[in-house]
């Protein structure tokens, strides 16, 4: 949608779509309640100084939405659509990089008592992996920190796709 649709938008249907990012209820109401905004570079400042003060918390509402990386995502919503498209790379990864995911997740998960989250676009299965390794070497406070930024990463990424364009002249 433009910029233009997107600040013409009753509240509850840009809160869904903002909340379709990240499920973040404070910066969901951030993002939607600094509407209007006079260009898409606003909206996006906007929303990456709101994602900047993220924590625990911010993180754990998120996950609740999330799948599993290599995991298609569920349902014919907005997040799901954006989650498939993202996970496109772990998807299509050859059965053993997808076999050491599925691997890698379960002890992300048995180490750190949620799933491991990673921007997914762009990434491919073997990049994956090899962050999701990495990643499991983390401390618990570490790793908080990182899965928080690649929250970020996402959030931001499907922000900047869902208001993919200027209001025309």
């Amino acid at each position: 949608m433009d910029l233009a649709t997107f600040n013409a938008l009753p509240t509850a249907d840009a809160s869904d779509a903002v909340r379709s990012c990240a499920q973040v209820p404070a910066w969901v109401d951030d993002v939607v309640s600094g509407r209007p905004y006079p260009s898409r570079e606003d909206l996006l400042r906007c929303a990456a100084r709101s994602a900047a003060t993220w924590g625990e918390g911010d993180l754990e509402a998120a996950l609740a939405q999330h799948p599993r990386i290599g995991e298609r995502a569920e349902g014919t919503g907005r997040a799901a659509t954006m989650s498939r498209r993202e996970q496109g790379a772990a998807s299509s990864a050859d059965e053993a990089t997808a076999a050491a995911i599925a691997d890698g997740n379960v002890r992300y998960e048995e180490r750190f008592g949620r799933i491991f989250l990673v921007r997914a676009a762009g990434r491919t299965g073997p990049e994956i992996l090899e962050n999701l390794t990495l990643r499991l070497r983390n401390d618990a406070a570490t790793e908080t920190l990182v899965a928080t930024g690649e929250l970020r990463q996402i959030a931001l990424l499907r922000l900047e796709g869902l208001v993919d364009e200027e209001t025309p002249a």
